[in-house]
């Protein structure tokens, strides 16, 4: 047929006709069957009659005309706003019992959006579908697409002045005069301007000035309940909108607005700092300890010289000491060992035993004591931590202390005081303590005990064990769950597709396993390219793949490419993604009115989105553009270019592009797509800049999901040392194009024991390149049976154990159904199930689960070389991808200039923008090239194999220079 299998199905599914439609055509001309059928077949689809032709695919029409019996062009005889159209959907009407729309039906859709909206999906398509689908149930033709455009804005704005008017009532005069008081007083610090920025570098100065902003937000005195019943979504949309204004903007609204949109503001950025509060303290206390330990190193290497043969040192001193017991040590010692050598063995010991760590945690009092210990008062005083595990009481009972002794300058504890040591103080800690006074009772020292019972704090926050109230990522982990699961419990399976019974899930997987593990087992002794070698416990060999010369007609077709297309402009290439695609329209003013004019709005959304995808900045870019300057290009930005907005447009793009590609040229639709990181520079003065421990230098991560034809189908920004599985997932589940992402390529940072048990509950395949394929272990389905699988042996390890996961299975399931649903950060959920949690009974379910699908997944990653050649090719595109990069995003060398986290979100989805609209029209151009009949006969297999759409050489990213011999610059003075 030509057509994808997914298109196949949906055209199939919806546009064959039964035996009683085909009775109907036939009474219709010859010029008109197939018009007629495409309004039946759409209205029945869609409850709406198509408004042209052309929204109906090529491949639905050619299936429709060979059923009728007519020939496809025949639709070219129909015109669908003719007078006989229009008594074909009078007809139509009639059959499926509907009747034309009136005025009264707009009102009741309009009132019925109003009440459905949650503040989930509050974007208008959202809405546009929802409004067609009441129009549906009500039996009604549905208006024209631009009429139920107004409907849905209009809903939006009728929810939205619904919304101002219950939180302006719920408001008191005193919470009101406060607000007003935020917006007019600019000398109070900090003031609302101060309150929408960013905190700087972890450090005691930037703590202490978020929590002088969390405190000014509650000084207003807003309700704990105020936004009670509307979704997190909505409220950060309508904290956006201040957030985008100026300071006279915001002041201009009626009271009623103001006040609320103050409100909101001030509810949303308390959340955000309460987090960034949190992430600060975790990264200082870790930083108390990293700093203290390299300083100690530092003053170690200049004196330590490594002691080789330590064993046969010590066997000739303990030889000498029992040949001559009563002799000097000059005499018997130092013949048989120097006393240099000596001074260099006490030196190493002391570097690397309990002295090692008694400096450390002498220089790590000092540095506390001396500098970090400020900021506890202020962070109990505006933290409230909690905790819903027993286990972790002592920790909370701990700092409930440290806070009635904030003002104290006592060195220890009272000796009647209850202090928590047990979950609290680790065993290294307790000699320093836990001391014993001149009369023999023991002590509790103060300042030693803070520090270690920090460094609890910082372990049970970052699983979520401890929860902070008033916080969003940190807040109680029981919130991330989906309240209404044991009432949907059924439902949640099924979208699944899991099983309800435990044991049924359990057998599955336990019999993939079995078959996996036999199959690897006889195909072994076959097997040229894997080895499982006895050695070190185990050690699993695999030959590395032969590389792949580049087809010799792909260079050809690339050279061809650049001479049809010589140094196109990469501004040029946006311009024409968004002229065939429209992805401008994406981007709506954070307002409800514009005045500007669409034409230029459309032109200067282009600069914008080219200068911070390129990096090279708005200033830059406006000396192109007549009659606008930066102030023009910084409105549009601030008000236009959104996150969403983005991520709608790179949606589109993408979409756009699966449905442009000839199958005959890329095969048939992919259900794979690979993903992996790359390091991005960026200023420092802010929470996401991290060090990277492997490639070194600040910067931030930006993870890529790519689709086997190179075309990105989700990014994300990231820290450098937050988790790659939930970014793997996150993009799994949130990418919102057309793709159904079946398998995900990763390489070994992006997977875990837990990450293959995640994919397989969400139904996507997790196939990881291991780094340490060596260090790789097999476990076994069943216990008993110590002589099965005899050429694995080497690597089996113990059974799985099957009992935890049937008892932790309808908990597993809910935190998988917490990740599809987004009820919380992926990262966020994922927190819970680190090595920091080992006791938690869902992350050892979770484990013993992974390490059963990681196993059947090594059965067929060892015993297939297409498999390991399936991924790394995958894992190749993506890498493509990321050299492509740094072609596009050049401006200030490649860095992101800017310390504002929305900023840096928005520059990398811009790239992400840019680069996918490059690929989207080098697909129409190498298609232009090959559909004609010499190059693509001149096609082989592999130069097809290897083709990609993400080629540059025959694209200026740079702009245009000209060279005017004749012209001077106004250097000389008059």
């Amino acid at each position: 047929t030509g057509m994808t299998p997914n298109l196949e199905a949906d055209v199939i599914e919806h546009f064959t006709m039964t035996a009683a439609e085909l009775e109907i055509i036939t009474t219709k001309s010859a010029a008109s069957k197939l018009g007629f059928a495409s309004l039946f077949k759409c209205f029945q689809r869609d409850g709406r009659f198509p408004e042209c032709l052309t929204e109906i695919s090529d491949a639905a029409m050619d299936y429709m005309a060979e059923q009728i019996g007519v020939p496809t062009k025949a639709k070219q005889k129909y015109d669908i706003a003719g007078r006989n159209a229009r008594y074909h959907r009078a007809q139509i009407r009639d059959l499926m019992g509907f009747r034309e729309p009136t005025s009264e039906d707009a009102k009741k859709v309009k009132a019925w959006l109003i009440s459905k909206i949650s503040g989930e999906n509050v974007s208008i398509d959202r809405l546009e579908e929802l409004a067609y689908s009441c129009f549906r149930e009500m039996k009604s033709e549905p208006p024209t697409r631009d009429r139920v455009e107004r409907i849905a804005r209009s809903a939006l704005h009728g929810f939205e002045r619904h919304f101002f008017e219950i939180i302006h009532a719920k408001l008191s005069e005193t919470t009101k005069s406060a607000l007003d008081r935020l917006l007019e007083d600019r000398n109070e610090k900090p003031t609302f301007t101060e309150l929408k920025t960013d905190p700087g570098r972890p450090g005691i100065e930037s703590l202490l000035g978020e929590i002088a902003k969390l405190k000014r937000i509650r000084q207003l005195g807003l309700p704990s309940d105020l936004f009670a019943g509307f979704s997190p979504k909505f409220l950060d949309r309508q904290k956006q909108r201040v957030a985008v204004e100026f300071h006279h903007g915001t002041s201009q609204h009626p009271e009623y607005i103001r006040h609320t949109l103050v409100a909101t503001f001030c509810f949303v950025r308390s959340r955000e700092i309460i987090d960034s509060l949190v992430d600060q303290l975790i990264q200082m206390i870790h930083g108390i300890s990293a700093r203290s330990e390299r300083k100690v190193e530092k003053k170690l290497l200049n004196d330590l010289r490594k002691v080789s043969g330590k064993t046969n040192i010590l066997c000739q001193l303990a030889e000498a000491a029992i040949e001559h017991p009563d002799g000097v040590i000059r005499d018997v010692v130092y013949p048989v060992v120097s006393e240099k050598t000596l001074k260099a063995l006490v030196k190493e010991l002391k570097a690397t035993g309990p002295a090692y760590r008694s400096q450390v945690q002498t220089v790590m009092r000092a540095s506390y004591r001396g500098h970090y210990r400020r900021m506890l008062p202020a962070i109990l005083s505006a933290l409230e931590f909690r905790s819903n595990n027993d286990a972790h009481k002592p920790v909370i009972r701990g700092l409930e202390l440290l806070k009635r002794y904030a003002d104290s300058r006592v060195h220890y504890y009272d000796l009647d005081e209850e202090i928590p040591l047990k979950g609290v103080v680790k065993k290294e800690w307790s000699d320093l303590v836990i001391e014993v006074d001149s009369e023999g009772c023991e002590r509790i020292n103060r300042i030693n005990y803070e520090m270690t019972l920090l460094q609890a704090l910082r372990d049970r926050l970052r699983c979520k064990e401890i929860w902070v109230v008033g916080a969003d990522r940190y807040r109680n982990p029981d919130d991330d769950l989906p309240g209404d699961f044991e009432d949907r419990r059924a439902e949640y399976y099924a979208a699944l597709s899991l099983p309800m019974e435990s044991k049924t899930f359990c057998n599955r997987i336990q019999l993939a396993m079995i078959e996996g593990l036999e199959n690897l087992d006889r195909s072994m002794p076959k097997n040229n390219q894997v080895r499982i070698l006895s050695k070190s416990d185990g050690w699993i060999s695999v030959t590395p793949l032969d590389a792949q010369a580049e087809p010799q007609n792909l260079i050809r077709l690339k050279t061809e490419v650049g001479k049809r297309w010589p140094m196109t402009s990469l501004l040029d290439v946006l311009k024409e993604a968004d002229l065939r695609i429209g992805l401008t329209e994406r981007f709506q003013g954070a307002g409800n009115r514009e005045i500007l004019a669409p034409e230029i709005l459309q032109k200067r959304l282009l600069m914008c989105l080219y200068g911070l995808g390129t990096n090279t900045g708005l200033k830059r870019v406006t000396a192109a553009m007549p009659n606008t300057n930066y102030q023009d290009l910084l409105y549009v930005r601030r008000r236009f270019v959104s996150k969403d907005a983005l991520r709608a447009a790179i949606a589109d793009v993408a979409n756009a592009t699966f449905r442009i590609r000839q199958p005959l040229i890329w095969g048939e639709g992919t259900t794979a797509c690979a993903s992996d990181s790359k390091k991005f520079g960026s200023w420092d003065q802010n929470l996401m800049t991290e060090w990277h421990i492997r490639y070194g230098g600040r910067g931030v991560m930006i993870y890529w999901h790519v689709e086997k034809n190179s075309m990105c189908i989700y990014s994300q920004l990231k820290t450098c040392s937050s988790s790659e599985v939930a970014a793997m997932i996150e993009g799994v589940l949130r990418h919102c194009t057309e793709m159904n992402v079946e398998k995900n390529y990763v390489d070994s940072h992006g997977q875990s024991e837990v990450g293959f048990a995640f994919c397989h509950l969400l139904g996507f395949e997790l196939m990881p390149r291991f780094k340490r394929i060596h260090a790789q272990k097999l476990y076994r389905p069943v216990s008993g049976k110590p002589d099965s699988y005899k050429n694995l042996k080497p690597v089996l390890t113990r059974p799985i154990n099957w009992d935890l996961i049937n008892e932790q299975y309808d908990q597993m399931v809910k935190f998988a159904t917490a990740l599809r649903l987004g009820t919380a950060e992926t990262e966020a959920i994922l927190k819970r199930f680190t090595r920091n949690n080992l006791k938690h009974p869902t992350y050892q379910a979770l484990s013993e689960l992974g390490k059963a699908v990681k196993t059947i997944f090594l059965c067929r990653y060892l015993s297939s070389e297409a498999v390991r050649r399936e991924i790394h090719a995958g894992l190749n595109v993506v890498e493509n991808w990321n050299s492509a990069n740094s072609f596009i995003f050049y401006g200030k060398s490649g860095e992101i200039a800017t310390n504002r986290l929305e900023d840096q979100e928005i520059s990398v989805l811009s790239l992400h923008l840019l680069q996918a609209s490059m690929v989207y029209v080098n697909t129409l151009m190498l298609q232009r090239v090959l559909v004609e009949p010499e190059w693509l006969d001149r096609m082989e297999k592999d130069d097809l194999r290897a083709l990609t759409p993400l080629i540059y050489a025959h694209i200026n990213p740079y702009g245009t220079f000209k060279l005017d011999m004749d012209e001077r610059m106004a250097l000389d003075i008059a």
